[in-house]
């Protein structure tokens, strides 16, 4: 069993950073594919980014690719997403996941393949 706590989101203004970090307990990471997905208001959840660790492959969404990056630190059991140069589209709320295995790059934009989930963490970014 593993559970899964995000923190760092909070209220910036476009242009600006946040990093947020989903922490680990329960279970080591080191064996899971961990993803970030978000849930603007009134849509529904998209994938944002994800870590496979058998060989730290990290696909992104198009709309993140190169201003947000996924890091994972396995001997701290957390994951990261660091996020510059945020938009005011880049509102939500911001899910951290996981599933215990090594998921082909090609699913690991699916949520429903991912089996934990943290409670989630606001962000909001102003224009």
């Amino acid at each position: 069993q593993v559970q899964l706590a995000e923190s760092g989101g909070g209220l910036v203004q476009a242009g600006g950073s946040l990093r947020l970090s989903c922490a680990a307990s329960g279970r080591t990471f080191s064996s899971y594919t961990t993803a970030w997905f978000r849930q603007p208001p009134g849509k529904e959840r998209e994938f944002v980014a994800a870590f496979r660790g058998s060989d730290g492959s990290t696909p992104y969404a198009d709309s993140v690719k190169g201003r947000f990056t996924i890091s994972r630190d396995n001997a701290k059991n957390t994951v990261y997403l660091q996020m510059n140069t945020l938009k005011p589209e880049d509102t939500a709320v911001y899910y951290c996941a996981a599933w215990f295995g090594n998921l082909p790059v090609s699913s690991m934009n699916f949520p429903n393949n991912y089996n934990y989930w943290g409670q989630g963490t606001q962000v909001t970014v102003s224009s």
